[in-house]
């Protein structure tokens, strides 16, 4: 008994959040400041939804039309001074997400997303399916950080 009450103690929260982890790193949208962490939430099957603590934004999956997946490798320099030089081997990569979509009056828009590691491949599957489009890749690392060696 008392190993099934620490078992859901610790799967509820993981539970009660939905969604990947997202950071709006810049765009058209005006009304989401860079910087703005939130969620990109694929579950609803007519709406994309990017939701914070103080808005929302849906977006009809036929207006989406651009799915592109990037990302960035920096090398570790403050670890390997700080730490050990052993971090001048390791890279940090930072991942994503350009959605290109018409707005309601027609206009093109468009948000640049960073997309924590964990998250990449759920996000990028759930678009997919929901939108019926391929996503873009910006070269041959960024297609196998995605989806493995394909």
């Amino acid at each position: 008994m008392r190993y099934l009450l620490f078992f859901f103690a610790f799967s509820v929260p993981a539970v009660a959040e939905t969604g990947g982890r997202v950071e709006y790193i810049g765009g058209t949208l005006e009304s989401f400041p860079t910087g703005t962490g939130g969620r990109l939430m694929a579950t609803d099957s007519s709406h994309l939804v990017f939701s914070n603590k103080r808005q929302n934004l849906d977006i009809a999956y036929p207006r989406i039309n651009l799915l592109e997946y990037g990302q960035k490798a920096d090398r570790r320099y403050l670890a390997a001074v700080l730490v050990s030089p052993i971090f001048l081997l390791s890279k940090k990569r930072d991942h994503f997400l350009t959605i290109g979509f018409a707005d309601a009056s027609g206009q093109q828009q468009a948000m640049v997303l960073k997309v924590e590691k964990r998250d990449l491949r759920s996000v990028l599957a759930s678009l997919e399916a929901r939108t019926g489009l391929r996503v873009q890749f910006q070269d041959n690392e960024a297609r196998k950080a995605a989806w493995g060696s394909k």
